[in-house]
Protein backbone atom coordinates (compact mmCIF):
# COMPACT_ATOMS: atom_id res chain seq x y z
CA UNK A 1 0.00 0.00 0.00
CA UNK A 2 2.64 2.19 1.00
CA UNK A 3 4.57 1.68 -2.02
CA UNK A 4 1.77 2.49 -4.53
CA UNK A 5 0.81 5.19 -2.94
CA UNK A 6 4.41 6.48 -2.68
CA UNK A 7 4.42 6.18 -6.66
CA UNK A 8 1.51 7.89 -6.93
CA UNK A 9 1.64 11.51 -4.64
CA UNK A 10 5.38 11.31 -3.86
CA UNK A 11 6.43 13.43 -1.12
CA UNK A 12 3.65 15.22 0.19
CA UNK A 13 5.59 17.49 2.79
CA UNK A 14 3.46 17.03 5.60
CA UNK A 15 3.45 18.97 8.40
CA UNK A 16 3.26 22.63 6.71
CA UNK A 17 4.68 24.37 9.81
CA UNK A 18 7.38 26.55 10.30
CA UNK A 19 7.98 25.31 13.90
CA UNK A 20 6.81 22.82 16.32
CA UNK A 21 4.08 25.03 18.23
CA UNK A 22 2.59 25.85 15.11
CA UNK A 23 2.28 21.96 14.42
CA UNK A 24 0.60 22.00 17.74
CA UNK A 25 -1.70 24.68 17.40
CA UNK A 26 -2.67 23.30 14.12
CA UNK A 27 -3.39 19.57 15.75
CA UNK A 28 -5.81 21.18 17.91
CA UNK A 29 -7.34 23.71 15.56
CA UNK A 30 -7.92 20.93 12.60
CA UNK A 31 -10.56 19.59 15.16
CA UNK A 32 -13.87 18.96 13.23
CA UNK A 33 -12.81 21.42 10.38
CA UNK A 34 -11.03 21.74 7.12
CA UNK A 35 -7.56 22.53 6.72
CA UNK A 36 -7.73 25.71 4.36
CA UNK A 37 -9.62 27.05 7.85
CA UNK A 38 -6.70 26.27 9.89
CA UNK A 39 -4.32 28.30 7.98
CA UNK A 40 -6.58 31.45 8.07
CA UNK A 41 -6.72 31.13 11.82
CA UNK A 42 -2.86 30.59 11.88
CA UNK A 43 -2.35 33.25 9.81
CA UNK A 44 -4.32 35.54 11.78
CA UNK A 45 -2.87 34.32 14.68
CA UNK A 46 0.71 35.02 13.11
CA UNK A 47 -0.57 38.37 12.27
CA UNK A 48 -1.37 39.40 15.65
CA UNK A 49 1.84 38.00 16.95
CA UNK A 50 0.03 34.97 19.24
CA UNK A 51 2.10 32.10 18.15
CA UNK A 52 3.60 31.14 21.00
CA UNK A 53 2.68 29.73 24.39
CA UNK A 54 2.57 32.29 26.36
CA UNK A 55 1.04 35.31 24.47
CA UNK A 56 -1.70 33.22 23.94
CA UNK A 57 -1.46 32.51 27.66
CA UNK A 58 -1.42 36.15 27.87
CA UNK A 59 -3.87 37.06 25.33
CA UNK A 60 -7.62 37.59 26.11
CA UNK A 61 -9.59 34.43 25.67
CA UNK A 62 -12.90 36.17 24.04
CA UNK A 63 -9.96 38.02 21.36
CA UNK A 64 -8.28 34.67 21.23
CA UNK A 65 -11.50 33.66 20.21
CA UNK A 66 -12.42 36.09 17.55
CA UNK A 67 -9.01 35.27 15.97
CA UNK A 68 -9.32 31.86 15.24
CA UNK A 69 -13.27 32.06 14.82
CA UNK A 70 -12.19 30.56 11.03
CA UNK A 71 -11.21 27.14 12.65
CA UNK A 72 -14.82 26.78 14.09
CA UNK A 73 -15.61 25.93 18.01
CA UNK A 74 -13.32 28.94 18.37
CA UNK A 75 -14.48 29.59 21.98
CA UNK A 76 -14.01 25.90 22.84
CA UNK A 77 -11.14 26.13 20.86
CA UNK A 78 -9.50 29.01 22.45
CA UNK A 79 -9.81 27.72 25.77
CA UNK A 80 -7.99 24.53 24.61
CA UNK A 81 -5.43 26.64 22.83
CA UNK A 82 -4.79 27.99 26.51
CA UNK A 83 -4.87 24.61 27.71
CA UNK A 84 -2.07 23.17 26.12
CA UNK A 85 -0.14 26.79 26.35
CA UNK A 86 -0.05 26.48 29.81
CA UNK A 87 0.74 22.59 29.92
CA UNK A 88 3.78 23.52 27.49
CA UNK A 89 5.08 26.58 29.63
CA UNK A 90 4.17 24.27 32.58
CA UNK A 91 6.34 21.69 31.52
CA UNK A 92 9.33 23.26 30.28
CA UNK A 93 8.67 26.71 30.28
CA UNK A 94 8.09 26.81 26.76
CA UNK A 95 11.23 25.55 25.45
CA UNK A 96 9.88 22.47 23.02
CA UNK A 97 13.37 21.03 22.35
CA UNK A 98 12.97 19.60 25.93
CA UNK A 99 9.78 17.81 25.96
CA UNK A 100 11.29 16.52 22.70
CA UNK A 101 14.22 14.63 24.52
CA UNK A 102 11.39 12.64 26.81
CA UNK A 103 9.83 8.98 26.10
CA UNK A 104 7.28 9.10 24.01
CA UNK A 105 4.88 7.55 26.16
CA UNK A 106 5.78 10.22 28.60
CA UNK A 107 4.68 12.77 26.48
CA UNK A 108 1.76 11.53 25.14
CA UNK A 109 -0.07 10.88 29.15
CA UNK A 110 1.42 14.02 29.42
CA UNK A 111 -0.66 15.44 26.68
CA UNK A 112 -3.79 13.25 27.06
CA UNK A 113 -4.54 14.78 30.36
CA UNK A 114 -4.83 18.24 28.79
CA UNK A 115 -8.43 18.99 28.40
CA UNK A 116 -9.55 18.77 24.72
CA UNK A 117 -6.92 16.44 23.62
CA UNK A 118 -7.79 13.22 22.36
CA UNK A 119 -5.43 10.36 20.94
CA UNK A 120 -5.23 11.67 17.24
CA UNK A 121 -4.12 15.45 18.29
CA UNK A 122 -2.13 13.98 20.77
CA UNK A 123 -0.66 11.40 18.21
CA UNK A 124 -0.16 14.10 15.61
CA UNK A 125 1.77 16.29 18.41
CA UNK A 126 4.02 13.39 18.89
CA UNK A 127 4.82 12.54 14.98
CA UNK A 128 5.02 16.29 13.61
CA UNK A 129 6.52 18.06 16.35
CA UNK A 130 8.31 16.10 18.33
CA UNK A 131 9.33 13.03 15.80
CA UNK A 132 7.97 10.30 18.02
CA UNK A 133 7.86 6.91 16.05
CA UNK A 134 3.99 6.71 16.23
CA UNK A 135 0.97 6.19 13.91
CA UNK A 136 -1.48 9.07 14.22
CA UNK A 137 -4.76 7.10 13.74
CA UNK A 138 -8.47 8.81 11.67
CA UNK A 139 -11.48 7.89 10.39
CA UNK A 140 -9.59 8.05 6.96
CA UNK A 141 -7.27 5.44 8.03
CA UNK A 142 -10.10 3.31 9.36
CA UNK A 143 -12.05 3.57 6.61
CA UNK A 144 -9.30 2.32 3.97
CA UNK A 145 -8.06 -0.66 5.89
CA UNK A 146 -11.54 -1.78 6.43
CA UNK A 147 -12.52 -1.65 3.32
CA UNK A 148 -9.76 -3.44 1.70
CA UNK A 149 -10.18 -6.26 4.31
CA UNK A 150 -6.94 -5.17 7.15
CA UNK A 151 -9.46 -4.45 9.74
CA UNK A 152 -13.08 -4.71 10.85
CA UNK A 153 -14.68 -1.69 10.37
CA UNK A 154 -15.35 -1.55 14.23
CA UNK A 155 -12.25 -1.66 15.05
CA UNK A 156 -10.92 0.59 18.00
CA UNK A 157 -8.16 3.52 17.95
CA UNK A 158 -5.69 1.67 19.96
CA UNK A 159 -5.92 -2.01 18.09
CA UNK A 160 -5.33 -0.20 14.67
CA UNK A 161 -2.53 2.00 15.66
CA UNK A 162 -1.07 -1.41 17.29
CA UNK A 163 -1.57 -2.92 13.79
CA UNK A 164 -0.01 -0.37 11.56
CA UNK A 165 2.99 -0.31 14.18
CA UNK A 166 3.06 -4.18 14.18
CA UNK A 167 3.15 -4.07 10.09
CA UNK A 168 4.56 -1.07 9.16
CA UNK A 169 8.42 0.70 9.11
CA UNK A 170 8.63 2.41 12.76
CA UNK A 171 10.50 4.86 11.42
CA UNK A 172 9.47 8.68 11.49
CA UNK A 173 9.67 9.90 7.99
CA UNK A 174 7.57 6.66 6.73
CA UNK A 175 5.09 7.31 9.47
CA UNK A 176 4.67 10.61 8.35
CA UNK A 177 4.40 9.86 4.59
CA UNK A 178 1.87 6.97 5.28
CA UNK A 179 -0.41 9.08 7.33
CA UNK A 180 -0.56 11.77 4.88
CA UNK A 181 -0.95 9.24 1.86
CA UNK A 182 -3.96 7.56 3.40
CA UNK A 183 -5.77 11.07 4.04
CA UNK A 184 -5.28 12.39 0.32
CA UNK A 185 -6.44 9.05 -0.63
CA UNK A 186 -9.30 9.05 1.50
CA UNK A 187 -10.21 12.44 0.04
CA UNK A 188 -9.79 12.14 -3.46
CA UNK A 189 -10.38 7.84 -3.95
CA UNK A 190 -12.10 6.86 -1.04
CA UNK A 191 -14.60 9.12 0.20
CA UNK A 192 -17.61 8.21 3.03
CA UNK A 193 -20.39 7.61 0.53
CA UNK A 194 -18.06 7.45 -3.16
CA UNK A 195 -15.62 4.84 -4.14
CA UNK A 196 -13.61 5.87 -6.88
CA UNK A 197 -11.64 2.34 -6.64
CA UNK A 198 -11.44 2.55 -10.70
CA UNK A 199 -9.58 5.51 -10.42
CA UNK A 200 -7.75 4.79 -7.31
CA UNK A 201 -4.27 3.78 -6.81
CA UNK A 202 -4.68 0.68 -4.22
CA UNK A 203 -7.34 0.01 -6.66
CA UNK A 204 -6.03 -3.28 -7.64
CA UNK A 205 -5.35 -4.43 -4.28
Amino acid sequence: MYGLLEDHFGDLGWWPAKTGFEVIVGAVLTQNTAWRNVETAIAGLKKNRLISPSKIIQEKQSRLSRVIRSSGYHRVKSLRLKAISEYIIRECNGDLNRMKRRHADDLRKGLLAVKGVGPETADSILLYAFKKPVFVVDAYTKRIFSRHGLVSDKVGYDDLQSFVHNNFDMKVPALNQFHAFLVETAKQFCRKNIKKCDKCPLGGL
